[in-house]
């Protein structure tokens, strides 16, 4: 079913081909609909909000481009929305009718305070808050299409999630410096999906990729757990550290979220429990192979 599902993803991007990701009439934007931004963080810029500069009176400089990856379009407006670690949630503009692409922006501390009323000063900002950008772009014909929706869910679909071609979106946590980088080896067991279960042991190696600010691109979520029930791999979930505090965000290539749970850290290896929104689960330890311990890592 996923790998089937998996090679229609496909197709869809690389033809264009009219799918949609649900079919009762809840369908999101998707490759289809003639428009998709590209937005990319700016080489030496700051790639997250360092809490503790801030709260030591520092500033930060984060910086993004901006350009249209698919689609002709009139004009395009820049969209921040700042997430608070309890949730709430707030939207700003950043800049309207932009016509010139690609455009480059920054942003520094009292860009945020000008931008979102319920920022005033740096004892507003704390650790575990996020700031997001995205677009709003208006097509030829007058349709405005909002990247993420008024209350922060995403109004895309999984493959424009996935895709190495571009990103809809750039997320700048406030967090502390975090040195999770690196390749490890696995050992899986104990996989299931509801009605298929094994306690056979697969084991490899997964690479943490570092894209900044806490946030790692992981090669395999499901560390090898895909590979005993499809033999694929899930691939677009990204592992957020905050200032030790870890947990698995986004989707997958099949629009499955992860958790994890029964977090152990010990020495050089850390052992955790993981499901996904699909009901697929398995149990791994990852092993540190550079002579140096884990952090002390908490969920």
């Amino acid at each position: 079913m996923k790998k089937i599902q998996h090679i229609i993803t496909i197709l869809c991007l690389l033809i264009f081909l009219p799918c949609c990701e649900n079919d009762g009439g809840d369908s999101k934007i998707s490759t289809q609909k003639g428009a998709v931004p590209n937005i990319q963080k700016l080489e030496n810029t700051d790639t997250f909000i360092d809490i503790l500069s801030v709260q030591s009176g520092g500033d930060f400089n984060i910086g993004f481009s901006v350009d249209l990856a698919i689609g002709k379009i009139t004009s395009m407006d820049i969209i921040a929305f700042y997430t608070k670690v309890d949730g709430t949630l707030t939207k700003a503009t950043i800049a309207t009718n932009i016509v010139s692409l690609p455009a480059t922006f920054t942003l520094n501390k009292d860009d945020l305070f000008d931008a979102f009323n319920n920022l005033n000063s740096a004892d507003d900002i704390s650790t575990g808050d996020k700031l997001t950008i995205s677009a709003e772009i208006t097509l030829k014909d007058g349709t405005v299409l909002k990247i993420i929706n008024d209350d922060g869910s995403n109004n895309f679909s999984s493959n424009i999630a996935t895709s190495n071609l571009y990103k809809v979106f750039q997320t700048y946590n406030v967090a502390c410096a975090s040195y999770l980088a690196g390749t490890y080896n696995y050992s899986t067991t104990n996989i299931g999906d509801g009605a298929y279960f094994t306690t056979d042991v697969f084991t490899g190696t997964v690479t943490f990729e570092d894209q900044g600010g806490g946030v790692y691109i992981i090669s395999d979520a499901s560390f090898g757990g895909y590979l005993a029930l499809y033999d694929d791999t899930a691939i677009g979930v990204e592992l957020q550290d905050i200032c030790n505090k870890i947990s698995l965000e986004g989707e997958n290539q099949y629009g499955d979220t992860f958790s994890m749970s029964n977090l152990v850290v010990n020495g050089n290896t850390i052992t955790f429990h993981w499901e996904t929104s699909y009901g697929e689960f398995g149990d791994t330890t990852l092993t540190r192979t550079d002579n140096t311990n884990w952090p002390d890592l908490t969920l």
